[in-house]
């Protein structure tokens, strides 16, 4: 299985394999696509229960989401969590599944930002959702339209298409509920 480089991966999307909204050749780098951050979050509010880890557990009932108008941004604080979304939708089709990065130019100040679940299954068809963490020892303030995170794509070795319950993710219902 190995992983496309910039000209796979520009061969793929002219084959339409991979599927990027908005799209510009210049997030292409060597073997990755860059994403953006939207404007969407979901910030945790405090609950005075602990949330049980269970199967049909609904991100939503833990967190409140908020728009952030264009030209602000959110502070994130040392130690906090909160979940934003890529700006971009990501399609993947024909035997392709991709990993989520973040970049190391934020992780250098403390920025995580997809802590877990990087996998991206085969079929995918929707914007990511970012697990955003600072490990950092200072307040970080995220700017939407910031290209936060990477996307790896490699070849499987055999076909597959994700049909969960994320199937259709997007900044306008993410933030909602």
């Amino acid at each position: 299985m190995a992983i496309l480089g910039r000209d796979q991966i520009l061969e793929e999307i002219k084959k339409g394999n991979i599927e990027i909204d908005p799209f510009n050749p210049s997030m292409v780098g060597p073997a990755s696509i860059d994403l953006h951050l939207s404007n969407a979050f979901r910030v945790f509010v405090h609950l005075p229960n602990p949330i049980e880890i269970e199967t049909d557990l609904d991100f939503k009932a833990a967190t409140k989401g908020i728009l952030i108008p264009e030209g602000e941004s959110i502070t994130l604080l040392p130690g906090q969590t909160m979940l934003g979304i890529t700006k971009e939708r990501v399609a993947i089709r024909n035997g392709l599944a991709g990993w989520l990065e973040g970049r190391s130019r934020f992780a250098r100040v403390g920025l995580l930002i997809h802590i877990s679940a990087s996998f991206m299954q085969p079929g995918i068809n929707n914007h990511q959702v970012l697990e955003i963490s600072n490990f950092g020892p200072i307040p970080l303030k995220l700017v939407p339209g910031t290209a936060v995170c990477q996307m790896i794509f490699q070849r499987c070795e055999e076909p597959g298409v994700y049909q969960g319950v994320f199937a259709e993710q997007n900044p306008d219902t993410f933030w909602q509920g």
